[in-house]
């Protein structure tokens, strides 16, 4: 039985010293033995990825439901590593950095990437401003957006930025017009074995629109939700709730989840779209959704952390810049939203929190 996983590429480099497969395999175990916790899921993953399963077992994020488990094919895992290189032009000796956690799949696929394509992969805690601790440059580095904000003004040591894992506000985006460095948004999830899209956010290249990675192709039923035929990455065809306008069968615009789609008084209303435009003049966490109504079926709500040290928003302001469909007919707040371990909120979870709250 052939293990591919097992080759380790000869140019790889782990905090820039190079290793194969008996010499990573130590490292992952004094790792695992007396690392910081971060360091632990990374000798963990190693491990299990040096060993004779096919396969890896790997947690969803539970952002648009129950988090679970479930397995991914490690020849899957390479097919998407190579992709990866081949889109961004990633070759062996690229310099990146791992500043997520390995124990969700966009940590994991760092890794993955480097061991692949022989990149030196360096490692530091998966806090907000990481880079910002370092002084060396990298070629291509994977954050989320809240990492992001928070290393805005050392983002001049990245070439290549792809961000994935939460939305990214009108704020953040306007700030990232200013950088040099090529920032992209990612889409895809843990079945998809992290992206299969990307979009240029900033620059003269900067779009609206997905491009797919090779050798994926793309659809819609009859909900208008996104099918993806991903074959290197995956079995099946996925069927996702993502409500998306077809540009190409390799490229769409992202408008929001059929699950988030509100319907009031006939007219369809996107909650991403609408938090995406208040973004700016909210300074705390929220979102947009929805509840019943007599009269117009369902009436959109805004819901809000509280925060005690900040000013409330200028809700007159804020709504300005909305439709008068967009602008929602009651606010409510909450104590504190809660959030995956990937920093996305969990909306379900707040919206069966308010509806027990009002029986």
């Amino acid at each position: 039985m052939k293990t591919p996983w097992k080759y380790i590429h000869p140019s790889f480099k782990l905090n820039g010293l190079p290793y194969q497969s008996d010499g990573l395999y130590e490292i992952a175990k004094d790792l695992i033995n007396s690392g910081a916790h971060y360091e632990i899921s990374i000798g963990k993953f190693i491990q299990e990825w040096l060993g004779s399963n096919e396969a890896v077992l790997v947690r969803t994020s539970g952002s648009t439901g129950t988090a679970k488990d479930i397995e991914l094919s490690k020849h899957k895992m390479i097919n998407s590593a190579k992709a990866t290189g081949t889109f961004f032009k990633l070759a062996e000796n690229t310099s990146a950095l791992l500043c997520l956690p390995a124990n969700y799949i966009a940590g994991k696929m760092m890794l993955v990437r480097a061991m692949t394509l022989g990149w030196d992969l360096h490692i530091v805690a998966p806090e907000k401003d990481a880079i910002t601790q370092y002084d060396n440059d990298y070629d291509f580095v994977a954050m989320v957006p809240y990492q992001v904000h928070y290393s805005i003004n050392s983002l001049n040591k990245i070439k290549k930025l792809i961000i994935g894992g939460g939305s990214i506000s009108k704020e953040l985006n306007d700030q990232l017009q200013e950088v040099d460095t090529e920032v992209f948004a990612t889409y895809g999830m843990t079945e998809t074995i992290t992206h299969i899209a990307v979009r240029r956010i900033n620059g003269l290249a900067k779009t609206m629109d997905y491009t797919a990675l090779p050798d994926v192709k793309f659809s819609v039923d009859d909900r208008n939700c996104l099918t993806i035929e991903a074959p290197e990455v995956s079995e099946i065809l996925l069927h996702t709730n993502d409500v998306v306008r077809l540009i190409s069968p390799t490229s769409f615009e992202y408008l929001g989840r059929i699950d988030n789609v509100v319907n009031s008084g006939g007219v369809k209303l996107f909650p991403e779209q609408i938090e995406a435009k208040i973004a700016t003049f909210i300074d705390r966490p929220f979102i947009i959704a929805s509840e019943k109504n007599d009269a117009l079926g369902e009436q959109l709500i805004l819901i809000l952390e509280e925060d005690a040290s900040k000013e409330k928003p200028n809700f007159n302001q804020v709504f300005s810049v909305l439709t008068s469909y967009e602008r929602p007919k009651k606010i409510y707040s909450f104590s504190k939203f809660p959030f995956t371990e990937t920093g996305k909120i969990k909306r379900n979870e707040i919206l069966n929190s308010l509806q027990n709250y009002k029986k």
